[in-house]
């Protein structure tokens, strides 16, 4: 796939990304016998400033794709360039096994990721001044009177008070938390922020204001965003263009309102469906466009033949069941991949 060129190069240029994960075998002598196909060949260009919404149900492997972007799962296979820089070539063989190289350790600055759950991705063991200050002390960013400025700094920007800098993760709500994990992504001002689900854990009441606040932060920083999510309003919210993943490949992908107003794609036509109206008077009356989903996903250690949406569409023909399609430009910025559109 090769999207709309533009007068810049993408800050983030990803192709054919694969990434597969051995099934050990119960029996002696048999390491491996299958593989998740946890990602199959992603597709996708983000420009400076931008913030692409990665959206999918939950195992479809957008969180997995995010990690392998950032290398912190190696890819299987394929390309991922950052500013330019190939970041899969930045591996080396240490003791086996494979690990960083110098180079890919500092590009660690200009990569930051904002995990899923904000109680886990925090080490219950270190107050809140050593979880926001610890980036800044391993590159060497400050120290002393300096490094505690920096943190009260960043503490403010995501608005925490400076008095809970002596407080550990379990004296805070889950919001408080993914605050304080934001700031920390923050400490090292990169370029691209991964943001692996973010509100999933939280309260309703709560998800608006961190949506609120990485929509702030982005415009603020410049920041170019990769926001992960299984909730495609949340994803609306805060992107330019969406991008929907089903079982390790892209089906659709388009501005925001061209994917949310006009899908194609008939998954993300049941996505799009499943999003409920606040009101709940207006709910109990709607009558849906699009036929809900029925059925689980297939498992990725043994994706189906031909498209992998075919078991759970509607709207799926013989070509189907035999011919996988790939995704296309259907239209100026709109691409898909069904046989159908």
């Amino acid at each position: 796939m090769s999207e709309r060129a533009s007068q810049t190069p993408p800050l983030l240029d990803v192709r054919g990304l694969t990434v597969h994960f051995p099934v050990r075998a119960a029996r002696m002598f048999v390491r491996e016998h299958a593989y998740v196909h946890a990602v199959d060949g992603l597709d996708l260009t983000v420009a400076r400033g931008e913030t692409l919404g990665l959206v999918g149900e939950s195992g479809c492997g957008k969180s997995t794709a995010g990690r392998a972007i950032l290398q912190l799962v190696r890819p299987t296979s394929g390309s991922v360039k950052f500013d330019g820089v190939e970041l899969t070539a930045l591996w080396r063989k240490r003791l086996g096994r494979a690990a960083w190289t110098p180079q890919l350790r500092a590009m660690r600055r200009r990569m930051q990721m904002i995990f899923q759950d904000p109680y886990a991705s925090l080490d219950p063991r270190m107050n809140v001044e050593e979880i926001v200050a610890e980036p800044l002390r391993i590159f060497g960013a400050g120290n002393g009177p300096e490094l505690r400025k920096e943190v009260r700094a960043l503490l403010a920007e995501v608005g925490m008070e400076p008095r809970f800098m002596r407080r550990y993760p379990h004296e805070f709500s889950g919001g408080q938390r993914q605050r304080i994990g934001i700031a920390r992504a923050l400490a090292l001002r990169p370029e691209l922020l991964v943001c692996d689900e973010p509100v999933s854990a939280l309260d309703v009441s709560i998800r608006a204001q961190i949506l609120n606040l990485l929509v702030a932060l982005q415009k603020q920083y410049g920041l170019t965003l990769l926001f992960i999510a299984h909730d495609i309003a949340a994803v609306r919210h805060v992107s330019q263009r969406i991008a929907v993943m089903y079982l390790g490949r892209i089906v659709e992908l388009g501005a925001q309102a061209d994917v949310c107003e006009r899908p194609l794609h008939p998954y993300t036509r049941a996505l799009v469906s499943a999003v409920p109206i606040p009101d709940p008077a207006l709910e109990r009356e709607r009558r849906r466009r699009y036929l809900p989903l029925a059925g689980e996903p297939p498992s990725p250690l043994a994706p189906p033949a031909g498209c992998r949406f075919h078991p759970r569409c509607p709207d799926a023909i013989e070509r189907c069941r035999h011919e996988s399609p790939e995704l296309r430009l259907i239209s100026e910025g709109r691409w898909a991949a069904c046989h159908r559109v």
